[in-house]
């Protein structure tokens, strides 16, 4: 049996979404060798590449990938739009008008909304010691983002940031139960592929495909396996195991992720405001998932769960 079956979902979920999110804050850095470069067609390459690294994947490993059903597809598209299409052009439009530690803050803000929607979209009351948990890590990921300056467009980007995050993980709980995290992943970065490549086409015209450099290919193949193909199986198998609104305490590991990859990288050693908000999110996280938090959140797992151990 592998190690990660023999750990009780809880535990299991916890280290499934650590390690996303830690994929997730290892694309900072990456993202930065690609802004000069045309933004619908980059990321429709990553995307297409992704789902590609998926079925290969899933072959390799005996994963089902089951054919969406029905108002399954409205589901995956909403997914797609929302979490991979609407959120990758609200952050590039957004630190266009706000300092990118504004938009940090909205993505800060996930664990919070997770905390409370998520429950309340399963019909339960949330569970007090995981909001109280999700206020801690929100406010630990806001100090490890620091403040920054926006006008008006920069908020409303913003916003549309963190709904648009928010939407990623619970426009796909409908269809994970059947679906599984193998088959959610791959169809709705299939599906986002194929709208990028339409927009790209139009606002980008078909030829910029070919003004991509060999720098900017290999940075959307890491983006393609680590953090899109490997981070969505990961989390969406964490959202499955403890459900949305515990999965969602682990995205105030992002900045953390981030800034610590920054110094790995190079970097500035980070100010003691980052340790301290570092500090924060782990308390948060310690109090999210005490003993007493477990029972409540536990029982609203998405049944069915396939897993991705």
């Amino acid at each position: 049996m592998p190690p990660i079956l023999s750990l009780t979902p809880v535990r299991a979920g916890a280290l499934l979404a650590t390690a996303g999110m830690l994929c997730v804050g290892s694309s900072m850095a990456v993202s930065q060798t690609i802004v000069d470069a045309p933004f619908f067609t980059t990321q429709a390459v990553r995307y297409a590449l992704a789902a590609v690294v998926l079925v290969v994947m899933a072959r390799l490993t005996g994963r089902a990938l089951p054919r969406p059903r029905g108002v399954e597809w409205c589901w995956l598209a909403a997914v797609a739009g929302s979490g991979l299409v609407l959120f990758n052009v609200g952050v590039v439009r957004g630190v266009e008008h706000a300092e990118p530690a504004v938009i940090g803050v909205a993505v800060a803000s996930v664990p919070l909304v997770l905390a409370v929607a998520g429950p309340l979209a399963a019909r339960r009351r949330p569970a007090p010691l995981v909001v109280i948990g999700a206020v801690i890590v929100t406010a630990g990921a806001v100090l490890v983002e620091g403040g920054g300056h926006t006008d008006l467009a920069g908020l409303g980007y913003a916003a549309l940031v963190l709904v648009t995050e928010v939407g990623f993980t619970l426009l796909a709980v409908p269809v994970l139960g059947r679906l599984g995290p193998w088959a959610v992943s791959m169809h709705a970065t299939w599906i986002a592929a194929v709208v990028l490549v339409v927009l790209g086409v139009t606002v980008e015209g078909p030829g910029a495909v070919a003004t991509l450099t060999g720098a900017d290919l290999a940075a959307a193949g890491y983006l393609a396996l680590v953090v899109t193909a490997v981070a969505f199986v990961l989390w969406y198998s964490a959202v499955g195991r403890l459900g949305a609104g515990r999965a969602g305490l682990f995205t105030g590991v992002v900045p953390v992720s981030a800034a610590v990859g920054g110094v790995l990288l190079g970097g500035p050693v980070p100010a003691p405001a980052v340790w301290a908000g570092s500090a924060v999110v782990a308390l948060g996280l310690m109090v999210g998932f005490g003993r007493r938090a477990q029972p409540a959140d536990v029982s609203g797992r998405v049944a069915g769960d396939h897993g991705a151990s």
